[in-house]
């Protein structure tokens, strides 16, 4: 009787549940429990009727009736504590016992659909999954959890072995890892390098998450993410240009060409830069920049307040220390926030006085200037195209360092004093031919070179815009022009600094 109704429910996974012919029609399981428990009714009245006939004969007293009785509490009971189930085989061993198959077959398909969304491709769970009928305690019914359990742990060991942690930094993929741990640490490793024992807070710039993915592809040893984390993108930033500077050491000092750096300034002329013209240049940015917030306590100078006393004996505009003040020294509390280690805003929370800071004394100057004093600054000392700029070039089929800028003109052109102050040379001076020297009031020199003739002497004091000179070609040179060299103690700067 058992190995029959075990034998009605044997199946395969994948099979269509299985069917058998009964008086020409096909049975599904469920017929075939109802009818095996009908056979189970009619067959169990004549077994409880045979017993009967056994025990007492045709005697129908209180035995007779107590004897059904009992077997009819047998029944009951069996079929209160036991119910039809399933044992659930998966290559042979029993993982558990189940009502109805359907319980398997939708644990299996929720399983597969969520692997094939995880690993990005079809999954299908392995192995035979067998069912064998019976009768089982109610009790013994296994939970549907811990059959999906059963499965889950396949899906589990295939894919623990694709399972890799991505990191993304700005809606940018840097790459994978397979190790979270040390994917965080190598996070850590770049807050620690700007955290200090004044930092009160450290966090990324752009916007950093790790994500699960499940793939063979791109998976990163920790120094290769590292070097990710740490190579750098190029940005923009600008450059304010000073006194002496040039187009061609402002490209050096950031690390760029001239053509470069020409392409990032289209609109601004590289040889006629001014103090205070605003350059764009590249700057360096990790890829991954960090932010820190300190709370610091320093002491800072406090300036020394300066009183002026009027001395007629300087011109105007002039001035000259006669007692020096000390300074002070405050304690200061401050929130300071910084980006890769460099300040970007200071925020004073407190100050205090340690220290008071005494008067400086200054004489300024009130006596009128005469016309050939100098004002600061310098004007052209001839019109004309620029031949050659300052810096490196190439005259006479070799390299050499031009120390100012040559302006062409023509045979006999008026040179004139870019500004005002005292002729210190008037001469010939080898390979500048004719030069004049002026001195300015504030000791800076500008140098006129390769004159026909010369119109001042050394000693003379000249005004800006006079003329000194007529234009030439005497010295070392390849045609009628005018070298002009701006010095500022003693060292050539590049004139286009200063010329408006």
């Amino acid at each position: 009787m058992n190995d029959f109704l075990k034998g009605l429910s044997r199946r395969t996974y994948r099979q269509e549940e299985g069917s058998q012919k009964a008086g020409g029609e096909t049975m599904s399981f469920a017929q075939r429990w109802r009818k095996s428990r009908e056979w189970l009714r009619v067959h169990g009245r004549r077994a409880a009727h045979a017993a009967h006939i056994a025990l007492v004969g045709n005697y129908s007293g209180p035995i007779s009736y107590l004897c059904v009785a009992g077997v009819l509490g047998v029944v009951m009971t069996l079929t209160t504590l036991y119910t039809p189930s399933y044992a659930v085989l998966v290559d042979g061993e029993e993982v558990g016992i189940v009502a109805k198959q359907q319980v398997v077959e939708d644990a299996i398909q929720q399983i597969e659909q969520v692997g094939t969304t995880i690993l990005g491709y079809d999954f299908e769970l392995e192995g035979e999954v067998d069912y064998q009928f019976g009768l089982a305690l109610r009790s013994e019914i296994t939970e549907t959890n811990q059959i999906k359990n059963h499965f889950y742990r396949q899906l589990d060991d295939v894919s623990s072995t694709l399972r890799r942690y991505e990191l993304i930094v700005d809606g940018e993929v840097l790459g994978s890892m397979d190790d979270r741990d040390a994917l965080e640490g190598l996070l850590q490793e770049l807050k620690d390098q700007y955290t200090t024992e004044d930092t009160t807070s450290v966090e990324f710039m752009e916007p950093v998450s790790i994500n699960h993915v499940y793939t063979d592809d791109g998976l990163l040893t920790a120094d290769e993410m590292r070097l990710r984390l740490t190579e750098n993108a190029t940005g923009e930033t600008t450059y304010t240009v000073q006194q002496g500077d040039t187009f061609n050491a402002i490209a050096y000092d950031n690390d760029m060409s001239v053509s470069d750096m020409k392409a990032l300034n289209p609109n601004v002329n590289i040889n006629r830069l001014m103090i205070g013209d605003v350059l764009n240049v590249k700057e360096v940015i990790p890829r991954l920049s960090v932010q820190t917030i300190e709370n610091v306590t320093y002491t800072e100078a406090i300036p020394c307040p300066v009183e002026e006393v009027e001395d007629s004996s300087m011109y105007k505009g002039n001035s000259k220390i006669l007692v020096q003040g000390e300074e002070g020294e405050a304690l200061v509390n401050a929130i300071v926030t910084r980006v890769n280690g460099r300040e970007t805003e200071r925020d004073i929370q407190s100050s205090r006085v340690l220290r008071e800071a005494t008067t400086t004394t200054k004489a300024v100057g009130t006596k009128e200037r005469p016309k050939t004093a100098s004002t600061g600054s310098y004007q052209w000392p001839v019109r004309g195209r620029i031949t050659s700029y300052f810096g490196g070039r190439y005259i006479f089929g070799s390299y050499s360092y031009h120390s100012g800028i040559d302006i062409s003109c023509s045979y006999g052109a008026a040179i004139k004093a870019a500004d005002g102050g005292t002729v210190t040379f008037a001469g010939y001076k080898g390979t500048y031919g004719y030069l004049v020297i002026i001195t300015h009031d504030n000791g800076a020199q500008t140098y006129y070179a390769h004159n026909s003739s010369l119109l001042v002497s050394a000693g003379t004091k000249v005004y800006k815009g006079q003329q000194i000179a007529k234009a030439g070609s005497t010295g070392r040179s390849t045609g009628v022009h005018c070298h002009f060299e701006v010095r500022i103690r003693g060292t050539s700067v590049n004139p286009l600094s200063y010329l408006p």
